[in-house]
């Protein structure tokens, strides 16, 4: 399978180029990419764990699923069909926010995003792809927030900084 390309982009998101993932990680270059939370109908938020095998964060609990954009997608393009492939379902995404954050990782590379944060509703159960997804579960944001302060080591990277500057923001869209 062909490695993916990420999209280079500069402090203002704005596209200055594309490598492959890998690379760009090694060198820790900056560059566009997703995170989606999933909500459920009682304030729930979808938390994926991630398959073993992955190349960084490997049994971590995090977001509904995130990646990178492919050129010439839309952040909700991407973040659909990313939902599609590692949870199997589709939902409707709302671009909630975006920052950049960058964190190094114990194997050398380090993820370096100005990450878009989307937001969308579901209820069902998901199909996941057991080569991206070890398990999955619903939680209530403070729950979650909670866990995350006893249990950080269980949890990635970005995930801890979306809940730490996002909270206000995931916790209200849980009541609406």
């Amino acid at each position: 399978m062909k490695e993916e390309n990420v999209i280079l982009v500069d402090e203002n998101d704005k596209q200055i180029g594309t490598m492959p993932k890998m690379e760009a990680h090694e060198k820790a270059l900056l560059h566009r990419a997703f995170s989606v939370f999933i909500m459920n109908d009682k304030g729930e938020t979808m938390l994926q764990q991630r398959a073993a095998d992955k190349y960084h964060s490997p049994l971590l609990w995090t977001n509904t699923c995130c990646s990178h954009q492919r050129v010439g997608e839309s952040n909700i393009e991407a973040g659909k069909r990313r939902l599609q492939e590692e949870m199997g379902f589709v939902a409707e995404l709302d671009e909630l926010i975006s920052f950049v954050y960058k964190a190094p990782f114990d194997n050398g590379l380090t993820e370096h995003e100005f990450d878009h944060v989307m937001i969308g509703n579901f209820d069902g159960v998901p199909d996941i792809n057991p080569t991206e997804v070890a398990d999955w579960q619903w939680m209530k944001p403070e729950a979650v927030r909670n866990d995350i302060e006893k249990h950080p080591e269980l949890y990635t990277a970005w995930f801890k900084i979306i809940f730490e500057r996002f909270y206000d923001h995931i916790s209200k869209k849980s009541l609406s």
